[in-house]
């Protein structure tokens, strides 16, 4: 392990400028739930055990047209625990590096941390779109859901569009998503690219994502492609080969702590 530390730290220092690709387990070290399947997600939400809904069933958005309360109870109890979750030490170590960021994430650690070039592929649920849409209108999510924690499901009036009074709901893509918004998000990336072909030493470095929906390794291991300068930090899913990069077992806290230690 110290071996592998010091090469990756070696191909932070030399890099000419970092890309940081981030999965879910980026957060874990804050606080936030791990959705790793569906024991895991039941875990972080004991009532939709007791109700039968995976993950996967209540990430739909035929629910906002159908059963807007069980809808915004969910992601409204999601808003209430990232505006509550402070981001951990790795996030700022990153931030010191001038690092740029992709992620799956829609929690916004990373602007909590003070990143402002992030490109967050899947949306944020800081920001809203109409649930129609009736135009390609994004708008940021300024207030809060009242969520019954017992049921999960949400109480009171519902964020609502600017523009035709219907039913809002987060800048996310969802699964089966047929009327996601994703300007803001294609901007961001667009931006990204442009960085990139700019840059020429670019250090990846991989944290958190698994292969169970492999977006941010695939976009990590392109962005790396090229060099070979890889760090892929996951406690569960490390694999890599040796020269594609430097495999770290860790998770985010421990492994970037020790690299900001490395790296002076």
């Amino acid at each position: 392990m110290s071996e592998a530390l010091d090469r990756a730290a070696d191909l932070i220092t030399n890099a000419d400028a970092i890309l940081v690709c981030a999965g879910a387990g980026m957060g874990v070290d804050s606080g936030l739930p791990d959705f790793r399947g569906t024991t895991g997600f039941w875990q972080a939400y004991p009532p939709y055990a007791r109700l039968g809904l995976r993950f996967e069933e209540l990430a739909d958005p035929v629910h906002f047209a159908e059963d807007p309360a069980l809808a915004w109870g969910f992601y409204g109890h999601r808003l209430a625990l990232y505006r509550a979750t402070a981001p951990h030490e790795g996030f700022h170590v990153l931030k010191s590096w001038n690092a740029r960021v992709f992620t799956s994430n829609v929690d916004g650690q990373f602007q909590r941390a003070g990143f402002t070039d992030v490109a967050e592929v899947h949306g944020s649920i800081h920001h809203l779109q109409c649930t129609g849409p009736c135009t390609d209108d994004t708008w940021p999510n300024d207030r809060g859901v009242t969520v019954d924690p017992d049921t999960m499901r949400a109480e009171g009036p519902l964020p609502t569009c600017p523009n035709c009074g219907g039913l809002a709901r987060p800048n996310i893509l969802m699964f089966g998503d047929r009327s996601w918004v994703p300007h803001r998000s294609r901007e961001a990336l667009d931006a990204l690219a442009t960085w990139r072909r700019g840059k020429r030493g670019v250090t990846v470095i991989e944290i958190g994502a698994g292969t169970a929906v492999p977006t941010v390794r695939r976009q990590a291991e392109l962005a790396a492609a090229a060099t070979g300068n890889l760090i892929r930090i996951n406690p569960r899913e490390p694999g890599i080969r040796h020269d594609r990069g430097v495999s770290l077992p860790l998770g985010a806290r421990e492994a970037l702590t020790e690299l900001a230690r490395r790296t002076g």
